[in-house]
């Protein structure tokens, strides 16, 4: 049987859909805040585009098809209430495959969810108690004409067992129920989430017990799916390109 980062592929319909990453050129005017723990090819980054796969990744338990369409997703419809943690601005550029060409993926949707500063996630009852009905930290985008959804929310904090991660998940033509969907997650630097989980409202939980090379789910491709950070007058900015191949 073949493992999850090996299989690229998946059927949905009469179509074959495979998710890989794309490179494009990334802006050199801020500096780059943490690195990847995989060297990229360097002939492979001097082709235009350039693509490479990228592992799907575990749903997780706490996924909820909220169908709540926004950008700023910190603060909860229900009162408003706003979650406080380093701002982080998080863009999805989604492209779609055909042969060498990178083109814009326009009207697929972009759904994140992660968990609050102290690692609370919403709608969802557990260990940290019950929070059905709020929709903090939760939201979606529909990619524009240049294949770009684009998030407002904070950098995650932890819960035990788990690294600092962002879910995502990618749909296309989800209103007619015959496209593809691909969902995985997000990683951080460990140097730079100490930082920031040193500062309140992240300080008042207390050291994380988790670190990504210990976080078995990150060891399943989770060093392709670094999120390279900048920094800026409000917070952190991250892009994350990524590609749907039809074949």
């Amino acid at each position: 049987m073949l493992k999850r980062r090996e299989v690229l592929g998946f059927l949905v319909g009469t179509a074959a859909v495979s998710l890989i990453g794309c490179w494009r050129g990334q802006s050199t005017s801020a500096k780059p805040i943490g690195t990847s723990t995989q060297t990229p090819n360097r002939k492979a980054i001097a082709q235009t585009p350039t693509c490479v796969a990228k592992p799907q990744q575990t749903e997780g338990p706490y996924f909820v098809d909220e169908k709540l369409n926004r950008s700023d997703i910190r603060s909860d419809p229900s009162n408003g209430a706003v979650k406080q943690g380093v701002p982080l601005r998080l863009v999805f550029r989604v492209s779609g495959i055909d042969g060498s060409a990178c083109t814009p993926l326009r009207g697929a949707t972009v759904d994140v969810w992660h968990c609050d500063a102290l690692g609370v996630y919403s709608d969802v009852r557990d260990f940290n108690g019950d929070t059905q009905g709020q929709k903090f930290l939760r939201g979606n985008q529909v990619t524009d004409a240049n294949g770009t959804a684009e998030f407002v929310t904070i950098y995650p904090g932890w819960y035990p067992g788990r690294t600092a991660h962002i879910h995502f998940k990618i749909r296309t033509d989800s209103a007619s129920g015959r496209g593809s969907e691909f969902t995985s997650q997000l990683y951080f630097d460990d140097a730079l989430t100490d930082r920031v989980h040193a500062q309140p409202p992240y300080a008042a939980k207390g050291q994380r017990t988790q670190r990504n090379d210990g976080d078995s789910i990150f060891q399943d491709g989770g060093d392709q799916l670094m999120l390279q950070l900048t920094q800026d007058a409000q917070g952190y900015v991250g892009t994350f390109d990524i590609g749907l191949q039809r074949t």
